[in-house]
């Protein structure tokens, strides 16, 4: 993939980077050649980028075209917007006060060129504020309010707000950041697109093992899309893709959820997206939806704490409470007691304000039906652990997990199937696993997972290579519909 410098007058351009072409945003705009060439990434270093102006429709246009624009329309939308950048600025808080401690004056100013700043001593930072904020050059301002440091504004830069001292080193920057090989032709000719598979090699509890992994890995490869697998310092880098498989586990307040959001700003087809994961990793969302469309689940509240005295007498003993971003078992608990109840949930109201309440259902299996693209794709029983009434027990070491049977889906009750498809399709059109109890011929949701679990040798053991071959298949032809009707790049 070619790069290319799109800046207003490239005769006022005095920063020669080996081997990328330079080009004035009207030439780009208007000349045909721009419009045809498919594998361009373009690096938008325009005067301003303002609603409608050059360099607005710079970046607009890049996508339209299918080219990689840096920075994207929604990059330059969040940056035009201080709630977001301050938004986002609270996520690395604890790196701007470690990166700043050393200024003695009220304010600063950080210039990011590709990454980078002059100092080292501000790399970290910058590299993170880059990642977030994925324009080829950024300034930063920052002010002391008597306690800590705050980042009172981000906005992208162009050339000619470079100081000329940093000139040499802006080129070295630009420079590394391609020698990198930045959006590079990795594919070979038998391969039409790029996946990047999100996935973290140190989460003790992640949604696929290494079996399952190198299956997907394999089914990708027979949809004709060129693999890799990528993690969290990859950020950067989502744009070289077409698309985006996350297999790691997903939260909103997380770089999960932004990745996803990253993903679709840059036209990539995501599984998951941005708006499963903030739809089903809250459960008070959950609990809400489910209800409003009157699809059964286990006697429910939605808890905070003028209400907390309610549980007793609406759910009654034991009773399931919940944090809102629980998953994988984790943040649910079970009360019997009024006194374990009162201390169950002095400990979620310290971390969140609201809390789901649930009748206990006991069963021996959970029911988890496997759902994409609107179609139900595997089924399994999730028995519960060992003498122990969740199907993972999180205080036990051995026999930790109950088995896990995956069913032929003809063998699967039809309530079941039925309530599975309903609660989903109120999700959207991605990979969801959906946990239903089987009571008295009745089902009843628990919860919609956006991120389910798909290991080899358990979710997979009917299906085989099928399932994976069936979601890649998903990606295949959403990629294909993005890029025409034959996934033509050429």
């Amino acid at each position: 993939m070619a790069n290319l410098i799109v800046v207003n007058n490239p005769k006022n351009w005095s920063l020669h980077v080996p081997g990328v072409h330079v080009v004035s945003a009207r030439d780009y705009l208007t000349d045909p050649k721009y419009s045809t060439v498919r594998s361009l990434k373009v690096f938008n270093l325009c005067r301003s980028y303002r609603y409608q102006s050059m360099g607005y429709y710079v970046s607009l246009l890049a996508l339209a075209r299918g080219h990689k624009p840096l920075p994207n329309v929604t990059t330059i939308q969040d940056l035009s917007t201080p709630s977001i950048s301050r938004f986002m600025a609270e996520e690395v808080d604890e790196l701007i006060q470690n990166s700043l401690r050393a200024i003695k004056s009220p304010t600063f100013s950080l210039s990011i060129y590709f990454g980078h700043n002059t100092a080292k001593r501000h790399d970290e930072l910058s590299q993170r504020l880059f990642q977030m904020f994925l324009a080829p050059l950024l300034r930063a301002e920052f002010e002391w309010d008597g306690e800590a440091w705050r980042m009172r504004s981000i906005r992208a830069i162009s050339g000619d707000d470079i100081p000329e001292a940093h000139r040499p080193f802006v080129v070295e920057s630009a420079q590394e950041f391609f020698k990198r090989n930045r959006f590079p032709s990795r594919r070979s000719s038998k391969m039409q697109f790029d996946m990047a598979i999100l996935v973290n090699e140190d989460e003790q509890l992640p949604p696929s093992n290494k079996g399952a992994l190198r299956k997907f890995a394999d089914a990708a490869k027979r949809q004709k899309f060129a693999v890799e697998f990528i993690t969290r310092e990859d950020y950067d880098r989502v744009a070289e893709f077409d698309a985006l498989f996350i297999r790691e586990t997903t939260q909103v307040n997380h770089h999960t959820y932004r990745f996803a959001r990253r993903a679709i700003a840059n036209d990539l087809v995501s599984i998951d997206d941005a708006d499963s994961i903030a739809r089903c990793t809250n459960k008070v969302y959950l609990t809400e939806l489910l209800t409003r469309h009157r699809i059964a689940t286990p006697k429910t509240l939605i808890v905070h704490r003028k209400n907390r005295e309610c549980i007793a007498e609406e759910i009654g003993y034991p009773c399931i409470l919940k944090l809102p971003d629980s998953s994988f078992s984790q943040g649910v608990y079970k009360a019997e007691t009024p006194e374990a109840l009162d201390d169950i949930l002095d400990r979620i109201f310290a971390k969140s304000d609201m809390l789901v309440a649930q009748e206990f259902m006991p069963t021996d299996y959970d029911w988890r039906i496997g759902i994409i693209d609107r179609q139900v794709l595997y089924a399994c029983r999730y028995f519960m652990a060992k003498q122990h009434w969740q199907i993972r027990n999180a205080d036990c070491e051995r026999d930790a997990y109950g088995d896990v049977e995956a069913v032929p889906l003809h063998d699967v009750p039809k309530a079941v199937l039925k309530n599975a498809m309903a609660s989903a399709r109120l999700i959207g059109d991605g990979l969801y696993g959906v946990d239903l109890k089987f009571v008295r011929n009745k089902a009843y949701i628990i919860e919609v997972n956006d991120n389910p679990s798909i290991d080899s040798g358990y979710e997979d053991r009917i299906l085989k290579n099928e399932l994976y071959d069936t979601i890649m298949r998903v990606f295949a032809a959403r990629v294909q519909k993005k890029k025409g009707v034959n996934g033509d790049r050429s």
